[in-house]
């Protein structure tokens, strides 16, 4: 067992490392910056917990021995109307979320078109910009919908970009230097967001509970099977999450053009 013991480690990166049962003693860990980290079974005792902000996949989080998860469930529900409906258990459910989902990011691509289109590439707080935000969306509806769902095995477009944590896959692209125009990766989207409309119009309770057949080409996800209704449900997430996302950004850059800033 490696010990580190009264080192100075500040500024130091960890990357696709594995300290699983880790002790942190006595640790100082101000201003650290966890992204993409799996804390499953971690206990943390007599901690200074002051300015922190955590997101994630988040369950059974105990707080001086409070389930603090339905709390903060409901709360975002309330800040995010909406929300609650993304967790649908049937087929009309499913129908829906994915009506009010078409709505909602109709109102987001209004909001963006009044900003200068350079803004729409511009980062903010180090997330992906608007237009990389659509590119994502189009990126987990080839990869959830069009391979898992309905078997195609090469349903990319070059303007796809994965999630930062997932290494390369070939065929599946991740150019991080395009710079398409609003218009552009909105006709892209429009195709995938009726690719899912009418998988979602057809759809009924027995399809929810099949398992998809495995794509046997390179890709991702890997080529195994999954519950359609998990495919789905991932591609809802993915929709309501990065919807919310942009409009935090868009607000910032919005009030930044106010402030005459660029």
């Amino acid at each position: 067992m490696r010990e580190f013991k009264q080192e100075n480690l500040a500024g130091a990166r960890f990357e696709e490392s594995t300290l699983r049962d880790a002790v942190f003693h006595d640790v100082d860990l101000a201003g650290a910056r966890f992204d993409n980290v799996n804390l499953t079974g971690a206990t943390i005792r007599g901690a200074l917990l002051a300015d922190v902000s955590l997101d994630g996949d988040i369950r059974n989080l105990t707080v001086w021995g409070i389930d603090v998860v339905p709390l903060v469930d409901a709360e975002l529900n309330r800040l995010h109307p909406g929300r609650e409906r993304m967790r649908p258990t049937d087929a009309a459910g499913y129908r829906e979320a994915w009506d009010l989902l078409e709505q909602l990011w109709a109102e987001t691509v209004t909001k963006a078109r009044r900003l200068p289109p350079e803004l729409l590439h511009e980062s903010v707080d180090g997330e992906w910009s608007f237009i990389e935000t659509l590119r994502h969306l189009v990126f987990a509806t080839d990869a959830w919908v069009r391979r898992s769902v309905l078997g195609d095995p090469d349903p990319w477009h070059p303007l796809d970009l994965p999630h930062d944590e997932m290494h390369d896959v070939e065929p599946v692209p991740r150019d991080r230097t395009a710079r398409p125009s609003l218009d552009e990766i909105l006709a892209v989207r429009a195709d995938r967001v009726a690719t899912v409309r009418k998988l979602i119009a057809g759809l009924t309770d027995e399809r929810l509970a099949e398992h998809t057949t495995p794509v046997p080409a390179p890709g991702y996800p890997d080529a195994g099977s999954y519950l359609v209704s998990d495919c789905l449900s991932t591609i809802l997430s993915e929709e309501f999450e990065h919807r919310r996302y942009a409009e935090r950004d868009l607000a910032v850059l919005d009030a930044r053009t106010v402030g005459g800033g660029s």
